[in-house]
């Protein structure tokens, strides 16, 4: 069984609780909901004020290079134990952290608080070292390919994630890890830290989805200022996207897409494979990498398409900064698309965390505990969980929609919104139809 974002306790809901739900009223009246306030907002002159204000200034306790190293240093060792440890991915820590803590708990914990990877950013102290060390203090021309590195890094990403055969393995996770982490330490040691934020994916979309959050720090030097605002607020001091930024962007969205797409008894029986009786990975290798490609391409046409239709028709609407009404849809849907994953998985890294050499040991202080899927199955919880992927979802896209319709731009008349809008209306019914369907996850 895979331990990856498409393993059996992944992100998928048991059809056996959702499906007795009456999730086509929900998506109804999420769709309804979305077309009602993009209409109302584009009729509208005055739109919500989103300031931010000052919560506190103080010092910073530990600098970025300390806490880069320490990071760096758990890397090393979560490495160690991907080599050289358990081989049950359920009880390696290289396979549980890697999966559930980053992937996972650092991007929802971004969207609350703020960039929480930039701390822990295992590149910035070793970078930063190893400059001094060899006295550079120029770049190698890497800041003229844009986020171009980036896309073809998450690009690579996504396929091991969602297409390799064997993106659970321990030993497979760390090497991989190991030579990503080895790529882009040359690099950015040629080109200088700063370029992280630009050419390394990791950094670059943990950086955008934080930026819907209500609290987040502005560092100054020697100093951090808490800041506090409506989500998004700081999408709307953002640069505009540039061309290479807007195609990282789809790929996010595309990726989480057909993540939750592929699992289902529809994409099942398009590439002729019973849901009924899984295959596994190795089978559909080409039909789900032809697939991936093939929502990328359909996702970055339709909302280029839909941004210049809108411009077109009533003005206004630049691409760059449009898109940026996006971060906060890639936001929701990692969070609504990963919960389950968390709730599951989750217990595995924190007894894998309390007991890390099965010796029986309490190293979290934590009592004996068995881990349980038993709540996936109560209809109780189960709807509970639904709605609060219903409420990540539905509240993403009105923040998109009011993200667009503050970015789109003084000269946009009303009518320009309307693609828009019908593009925000699928795209929720999309996202809601990929938790509420039958699946085979």
């Amino acid at each position: 069984m895979l331990l990856t974002p498409g393993l059996a306790f992944a992100c998928a809901l048991p059809p056996s609780v959702i499906l007795t739900l009456p999730t086509g009223h929900y998506i109804t009246a999420a769709a309804l909901t979305v077309a009602l306030t993009a209409l109302m907002g584009a009729a509208a002159h005055r739109l919500p004020v989103m300031a931010a204000r000052l919560v506190w200034e103080r010092r910073v306790l530990l600098p970025l290079a300390l806490t880069s190293y320490l990071a760096f240093l758990a890397f090393l060792g979560l490495v160690f134990v991907g080599l050289f440890g358990e081989r049950d991915p359920m009880h390696n820590l290289m396979t549980l952290v890697f999966w559930t803590g980053v992937w996972i708990v650092v991007p929802l914990g971004s969207m609350l608080l703020g960039n929480l990877w930039r701390p822990i950013n295992p590149w910035t102290g070793p970078v930063r070292i190893a400059r001094t060390l060899l006295g550079r203090t120029r770049g190698i021309g890497l800041a003229r390919l844009g986020h171009w590195p980036a896309v073809l890094g998450y690009a690579g990403f996504a396929w091991f994630q969602m297409i390799s055969l064997y993106p659970d393995d321990p030993a497979v996770l760390a090497q991989v890890a190991l030579g990503y982490w080895l790529a882009i330490f040359v690099l950015a040691t040629l080109e200088g830290e700063d370029w992280l934020e630009q050419g390394e994916f990791l950094t670059f979309l943990f950086t955008l989805i934080a930026k819907v959050a209500p609290l987040w720090h502005e560092p100054d030097g020697a100093k951090t200022r808490l800041m506090l605002g409506w989500p998004g607020t700081q999408v709307l001091a953002m640069r505009q996207l540039t061309p290479s930024a807007v195609v990282f962007v789809s790929l996010a969205l595309a990726t989480l897409t057909f993540d939750g797409l592929n699992e289902t008894f529809w994409w099942q029986a398009l590439i002729g494979q019973n849901p009924l009786e899984p295959v596994g990975r190795s089978a559909v290798v080409w039909q789900n990498t032809a697939g991936l490609l093939a929502v990328w391409v359909l996702t970055l046409t339709l909302i280029l398409g839909t941004i210049t239709l809108g411009r077109r028709i009533g003005g206004g609407f630049t691409t760059g900064p449009v898109m940026l009404s996006f971060l906060a849809i890639a936001a929701g849907y990692h969070a609504a698309h990963y919960l389950v994953m968390l709730l599951t998985a989750g217990q595995y890294t924190l007894a894998a965390l309390n007991d890390p050499f099965l010796t029986g040991d309490s190293w979290l202080g934590l009592p004996p505990f068995y881990v349980s899927f038993g709540f996936l199955t109560d209809p109780r919880v189960m709807p509970l969980i639904y709605a609060a992927q219903f409420a990540a979802i539905l509240g993403a896209h009105l923040l998109a929609v009011l993200l667009g319709l503050k970015l789109a731009g003084q000269g946009a008349r009303p009518v320009a919104h309307l693609p828009m809008t019908v593009l925000m209306v699928a795209y929720t019914v999309l996202g809601l139809w990929l938790l509420s369907t039958a699946r085979t996850g």
